[in-house]
């Protein structure tokens, strides 16, 4: 399926998102449409109308510019399946106060009647969502990051992430928090999961992407954060999660999936991986 190119307007310094938007002329009929999880980003959940798509040819770029610029698919069709149906019933809201502020999130306490007719207070933890990157190297290794977690009282291996910073989008998240906390930056960012990690009482999403076309540069991290990488194959993240060494669960949840659903599908696993010799491999039994 032929596809066209187009630039959204500067993001940030130095930063905007390469699209790869298809024509809903060539899009095949809705019968014939598989589900897949290589299908793209809802495209809305990306861009402010103030970054509405611009043709790739504008001379405001240079070759340069548009070499560096990260990869961001959009697949209409596979959108239109991804996108979930929206609830008949609202919560109505009888009453709703925010009981603390902070600089991180907020407390809220709500009256309400749910959909199902129950009447219930609810005390929410307010949050602006967070962004979750699963580097990928050309060679399928992946980076993780290890630092000390004050709450969980000890150090953790995780994937990088952070929160969604004021009038900055997930997709800008990702890559500003990918820079910081490793000094990389991606010339394709794919999204692969949005979670709730504890919707009982926390009402925050979590965006997780997959960023390959790695290129090496400095990082700057906040001064709270002091942040140990290191660069595993994949098959050794799976092992760190079946031991238990790696605990943080938006990081099992991320390595997993990719393993199942990405890196065995056209994905990439480290040929670094350990693998069985040949000459160690059982070997059939003849028949007699």
């Amino acid at each position: 399926m032929d596809a066209y190119f187009w630039r959204p307007r500067e993001i940030e310094s130095n930063t905007s998102l390469l699209l790869r938007v298809h024509d809903d002329s060539l899009d095949p009929p809705r019968s014939t449409l598989r589900p897949s999880f290589r299908d793209e980003v809802l495209l809305e959940n990306l861009l402010t109308s103030s970054q509405l798509p611009v043709p790739l040819e504008s001379s405001e770029d240079s070759v340069e510019n548009k070499r560096r610029r990260p990869l961001l698919r959009y697949n209409r069709a596979a959108a239109r399946r991804r996108r979930l149906p929206k609830p008949k019933n609202q919560p109505q809201v009888l009453s709703s106060e925010t009981i603390y502020q902070g600089k991180v999130f907020a407390i809220r306490r709500d009256n309400v009647v749910e959909p199902q007719g129950v009447q219930a207070t609810r005390e929410i933890v307010t949050h602006p969502g967070s962004v979750v990157v699963l580097p990928v190297f050309a060679d399928g290794r992946i980076l993780l990051i290890r630092q000390y977690r004050y709450v969980a009282g000890q150090f953790l291996w995780e994937l990088v992430a952070g929160r969604r910073d004021e009038g900055e989008n997930f997709v800008q998240g990702a890559l500003r928090e990918l820079e910081e906390e490793t000094g990389y930056r991606a010339e394709k960012l794919t999204q692969i999961m949005d979670v709730f990690p504890s919707p009982g009482f926390l009402a925050e999403n979590m965006v997780i992407f997959v960023a390959e076309g790695l290129t090496k540069g400095k990082a700057r991290p906040e001064e709270d954060e002091k942040i140990t990488p290191r660069i595993v194959t994949l098959r050794e993240a799976e092992d760190w999660i079946s031991t238990g060494k790696i605990r943080d669960a938006k990081t099992v949840a991320g390595i997993l999936f990719y393993s199942t659903f990405l890196a065995g599908r056209g994905g990439k696993r480290s040929t670094a991986a350990k693998r069985v010799p040949k000459s160690s491999a059982r070997k059939p039994r003849s028949r007699k």
